[in-house]
């Protein structure tokens, strides 16, 4: 599977700006399977969503389903969503056949206050395509591994952030850790440029289930990266080396 990871400077609260600085990043790497986008790619980062110039969302999903279809590939991003008086910062995964599956950020970043604004997500959530059974994670997530642990349930972690350059070596060494312990292949995708938060050095990876990272984006660039992910090499990997069958048996009480 052709995987993109799509490295963008967001214009704050500029919806129709951000779609089409994706739709041209994707058009510099045609043919992939998967797109994967920033956190909250088409607004920035809403930390008071109901105080700012926050647009409804549904005009950004259609579009992702617009390109899933003409392009014959997935895109994935998170994005801030309204339902009901409450906010979620949603991840959702669109199919070319017109799919849609969303994954509520479980891990708010209480740090910066998003638990005073957004509501948390309750279930863990993973998606099949092309071959490839996909565990979608957003930003915070990344630093809570019980979270994400490897079931035996997925062979690829997506993360999408909104993630500052203050703390790149933490986001570099915890994606690599997570492929490691979860014996999967890990996509972190992160912005570059500035908001009022402070500033984005991107660093989006894609990291190998050996822990090697096999294709990266310039830090605090625009940029686009390819890689091709093989579930073959992977099966062969896990059966080679079957740290998940010695993993500890656990729940999540939620």
């Amino acid at each position: 599977m052709k995987v993109v990871l799509l490295q963008m400077d967001i214009c704050k609260n500029d919806a129709e700006e951000n779609r089409r600085r994706a739709a041209q990043a994707m058009a510099k790497e045609p043919g992939a399977d998967l797109y994967v986008l920033p956190e909250m790619f088409d607004t920035g980062f809403c930390p008071r969503p109901g105080e700012g110039a926050l647009r409804p969302h549904e005009e950004t999903l259609q579009w992702m389903l617009h390109l899933a279809a003409r392009h014959n590939c997935a895109l994935t991003g998170s994005l801030a969503v309204e339902e009901e008086g409450h906010y979620y910062n949603r991840m959702y995964f669109v199919e070319p056949q017109g799919t849609v599956t969303g994954y509520n950020k479980r891990h708010l970043f209480t740090y910066g206050g998003e638990q005073r604004h957004y509501v948390a997500g309750k279930e863990r959530v993973t998606v099949e395509f092309r071959g490839f059974r996909i565990l979608l994670q957003v930003c915070y997530d990344l630093r809570f591994p019980v979270f994400s642990r490897n079931r035996g349930d997925y062979d690829l972690a997506v993360y999408v952030a909104s993630w500052p350059a203050s703390r790149n070596e933490v986001w570099k060494v915890l994606l690599r850790a997570r492929a490691i312990e979860n014996q999967c292949y890990v996509l972190g995708v992160n912005r570059v440029g500035s908001d009022e938060a402070g500033s984005y050095s991107g660093d989006s990876q894609v990291v190998d289930a050996y822990g090697r990272v096999v294709a990266g984006a310039e830090p605090g660039k625009v940029a686009q990266v390819a890689a091709e992910l093989s579930p073959d090499e992977l099966q062969k990997f896990r059966r080679k080396f079957p740290v998940l069958e010695d993993g500890d048996p656990f729940s999540i009480p939620f």
